[in-house]
């Protein structure tokens, strides 16, 4: 496999960096929601929040480099159907990517709640405290996430099929080491 046939470099760190983090977000959202109130619980939302700003900061970086650069063909075998779906997968991962830390952040915002990212600085605040708007960023967000959820786990089982049914160099392209 040759250079124009993976993604660059920095791509490649920055995809499996985010989706490390993404992984790590949501698993601390699923276990500090089901928590009772309590210091760790707490901590578990700030360890969350500074996870979400963290994705968020990332992908801008990323979306930066990736319009600055050019993604690797396709197969020539892959489909014009498969080829139309990655694409719509890919657009829909940059704005999950984007929507839901955003969603969040408004999220904490409405409810009330300072976002200190890495308990060292104050993020800006762009919505006042409102209950009725909390209850449906809440929901917003946690919408968002099962989507993005559903979006990964399509990414990861079309990866898979390209690496093992097709054989088509797709996963490689993205990986660290060939």
């Amino acid at each position: 496999m040759t250079a124009k046939d993976r993604y660059p470099a920095p791509l490649i760190a920055l995809h499996w960096l985010i989706a490390i983090l993404i992984v790590a977000a949501f698993a601390l959202g699923t276990v500090m929601t089901d928590m009772r109130i309590s210091p760790t619980k707490l901590q578990y939302y700030s360890y969350h929040k500074w996870l979400g700003v963290t994705i968020l900061g990332l992908v801008a970086i990323r979306l930066l480099v990736r319009l600055f650069s050019t993604a690797p063909a396709y197969p020539v075998a892959m489909g014009n159907w498969q080829k139309k779906a990655a694409n719509a997968a890919h657009i829909m991962l940059y704005v999950l990517m984007f929507a839901v830390p955003l969603s969040g952040y408004f999220y904490t915002s409405a409810a009330g709640y300072p976002v200190v990212y890495l308990g060292l600085f104050e993020l800006p605040t762009f919505i006042a405290p409102d209950p009725e708007l909390k209850h449906t960023l809440k929901e917003l967000h946690e919408l968002l996430t099962n989507v993005m959820l559903g979006v990964v786990i399509l990414h990861v089982l079309a990866a898979l099929k390209h690496h093992f049914v097709d054989k088509d160099g797709i996963l490689r392209r993205m990986m660290p080491t060939t």
